[in-house]
């Protein structure tokens, strides 16, 4: 069964680790969509990695089987179009659509994919934002409070 994962997964951290493991869980072919610069910018501002360079780390990691970078506009015409998977799975915080909202509205462009929700991952630093906090307030304690 193919499975898809999609993310921006710039600066990769644990959380992105336990993502992608669990999706897997689902199917034995794991395929991960990585959001295009454009579409990081619009969601998150700049990225740090270029789709790139994220799709390039992505693609080394166990779980992965191959990855795509998005294209801007519908992310559905990717899905459907090449993808075609079994299943989708979805991030605690990937609030897009609702799984019934996401499985109805590829029902309408003839793909029955089954749509899960993963858990979160409690811990300190499993979030991109959370891991450049910490790295801002290490470097203004070094750096800046010192001068």
């Amino acid at each position: 069964m193919r499975v898809v994962a999609t993310g921006v997964f710039d600066i990769l951290h644990s959380g992105h680790a336990h993502f992608l493991n669990a999706a897997k869980e689902n199917g034995d072919e794991l395929v991960v969509i990585i959001a295009n610069d454009d579409t990081v910018r619009k969601m998150k501002g700049e990225p740090i990695l270029s789709a790139e360079m994220r799709a390039e780390v992505v693609s080394h990691l166990k779980p992965v089987n191959s990855t795509v970078i998005g294209r801007t506009g519908n992310m559905l015409d990717i899905i459907v179009e090449e993808i075609k998977p079994d299943v989708i799975a979805l991030g605690y915080d990937q609030r897009l659509f609702t799984r019934k909202e996401l499985e109805a509205k590829l029902l309408e462009r003839g793909l029955n994919v089954k749509v899960v929700r993963l858990p979160e991952m409690e811990q300190d630093l499993a979030g991109s934002r959370k891991i450049i906090a910490k790295i801002l307030k290490i470097y203004r304690k070094k750096y800046i409070e010192e001068e």
